[in-house]
């Protein structure tokens, strides 16, 4: 009841009608997403690429992905090359970040968000959104990272140590990771693991 009413007072501060849809209830799919940055530093960080893929009835709908590339505004720096592969002239051609997050947003209207650490993705996003449309992004959320912790902690009740680091994660799972700091493939491999840890857990 009361994050309903928090909704509510969100949706009041929504300055642009256009994306009332943030706010429709999607019960039958989610959405998990992903940010390439600059920078570990919301505040200083510039958004490189962001993708996203959809998950309905227990499967990863990889023909039903989202991606983009952003031009940032500043020079790229050597550390940000040799961690995403994304070169200048890779981003050269890409599009303005607010009309990246204005796609972003149409992709995954009102749907609940997956992600790895995603209080950082959101937080992002939400940096250039809020700007925009006068809101931070009101869709559930569901951190991945969270659920692995309280698995493995039904798992290993005499050890409290749990390794979050994501490689560590997948392998536990026994999940295949694909190439990683790409944003479409680390969408898919959260998707994926969301649906693995949602089974070992009993979850719906």
């Amino acid at each position: 009841m009361f994050k309903r009413f928090l909704r509510g007072r969100e949706r009041k501060k929504l300055t642009n009608p256009d994306y009332d849809f943030l706010f429709d209830d999607v019960h039958d799919e989610l959405v998990s997403f992903d940010c390439e940055t600059t920078s570990l530093d919301v505040k200083e960080a510039e958004i490189l690429s962001i993708g996203a893929v959809k998950i309905r009835d227990n499967q990863v709908l990889a023909s039903e992905s989202f991606y983009v590339l952003v031009k940032p505004e500043n020079p790229m720096e050597a550390a940000n090359i040799s961690v995403h592969g994304l070169r200048p002239k890779d981003l050269s051609d890409g599009i303005p970040v607010e009309e990246a997050v204005k796609q972003l947003l149409a992709f995954i209207g009102g749907r609940e968000l997956v992600g790895y650490y995603l209080e950082y993705d959101v937080a992002m996003i939400n940096k250039f959104l809020k700007p925009m449309i006068g809101i931070k992004l009101p869709n559930k959320q569901t951190d991945v990272s969270s659920l692995y912790h309280r698995w493995q902690g039904k798992e290993n009740i005499h050890d409290s140590y749990v390794d979050l680091r994501l490689d560590s994660m997948c392998k536990k799972l026994g999940l295949n990771d694909l190439p990683r700091h790409d944003a479409l493939n680390d969408s898919i491999n959260v998707a994926l693991m969301y649906l693995l840890l949602k089974r070992r857990l009993g979850l719906r």
